[in-house]
């Protein structure tokens, strides 16, 4: 079974492992020049020591201006970055909807399982393998593509923005092992592998779009409260993810939609709001970051073990 099933999935493997291959000589010449730019300019050491800081004076500019430069120098990777979303996709869309599904296309499922195969060896080894193939496949690229995109996302403070998270850190691995299940159910359901991988893509895009609307609300959000006559902002480059702001009175009614309203004490600019309104961020902290990573990952997981479990079940019971 392990010969076969390296036979029917080498050309497959094999593509995967080249245009892993390709991307890896693609980023990691640009990679070094960037990590070396960020080290040499100082802005490395500049950013680890503002981020400690909750609040920075408004004359004090730290390393925001330079911080800002790299970002807009390397604007366009951020932009490449989002092509990236997709690799876990075709990881299911072309090693899991196929699993099943060309089998059953052709009627080899029945060969085989006459052959001495029992269907439960022919579940482990197919599923076990090109699993296996999936996650370390999964698990090089987002290594690679978080080391890339790394000073990037320290310079912009965007860990949390829709283009870096779905590429970084751990969340692109439980994204492959949900798109490799839907595929591999997909193709227990729906008997020919174009119907499989549509399945798959639907069910891939509806999960994603749900997790993300969900992804604000994994952890109870932080408020922060400050004065308007007050020369003091908060550090945009901690990182944090800001959900919503605005200016409020004692009374809790938002006045105006603004990130932030300042004054200084005692001038004409402070009487034209009332003397205890105050600015309000509702945010999640930078250092959340790793534990909505876990989370996110865990719930495509668990996702792809119920799927799993589903398909597994129909191989043994229900397919002929």
């Amino acid at each position: 079974m392990i010969w076969l099933t390296w036979r029917q999935h080498r050309q497959q493997a094999l593509l995967a492992v080249l245009v892993l291959a390709a991307l890896a000589a693609l980023l990691v010449p640009s990679g070094r020049q960037m990590h070396e730019v960020f080290a040499d300019t100082g802005l490395a050491n500049c950013l680890q020591t503002l981020s400690r800081a909750e609040f920075i004076a408004e004359q004090a500019s730290g390393c925001e201006e330079p911080a800002g430069m790299f970002a807009q120098r390397y604007r366009t990777f951020t932009n490449v970055a989002i092509i990236f979303a997709i690799l876990p996709l075709l990881v299911g869309l072309f090693f899991g909807a196929p699993l099943v599904a060309r089998e059953m296309e052709q009627g080899t499922h029945r060969l085989v399982w006459t052959q001495g195969a029992t269907r439960r060896r022919w579940i482990l080894v197919k599923f076990g393998l090109v699993g296996a193939f999936g996650l370390a496949l999964a698990a090089g690229y987002a290594l690679l593509v978080s080391w890339w995109l790394e000073p990037l996302a320290q310079a912009s403070a965007a860990r949390f923005g829709y283009r870096m998270f779905d590429v970084l850190g751990v969340v692109p691995i439980g994204y492959t092992v949900f798109a490799v299940a839907a595929g591999v159910l997909a193709g227990t359901i729906w008997r020919g592998v174009s119907a499989a991988m549509a399945a798959t893509l639907v069910a891939f895009v509806a999960a994603r779009i749900v997790v993300w609307m969900a992804r604000p609300h994994f952890l109870a959000a932080r408020e922060r409260r400050f004065p308007i006559a007050t020369d003091a902002r908060p550090n945009r480059l901690l990182g944090d993810w800001l959900l919503d702001f605005g200016l409020y009175d004692a009374a809790g009614h938002k006045l105006q939609r603004a990130y932030r309203v300042s004054c200084l004490p005692g001038s004409d600019a402070c009487e034209r709001y009332p003397a205890d309104a105050y600015n309000l961020h509702v945010f999640q902290p930078a250092n959340r970051f790793w534990p909505f990573q876990l989370i996110e990952t865990g719930v495509f997981v668990a996702l792809a073990a119920v799927m799993l479990a589903v398909a597994i079940h129909r191989v043994r019971r229900r397919l002929s």
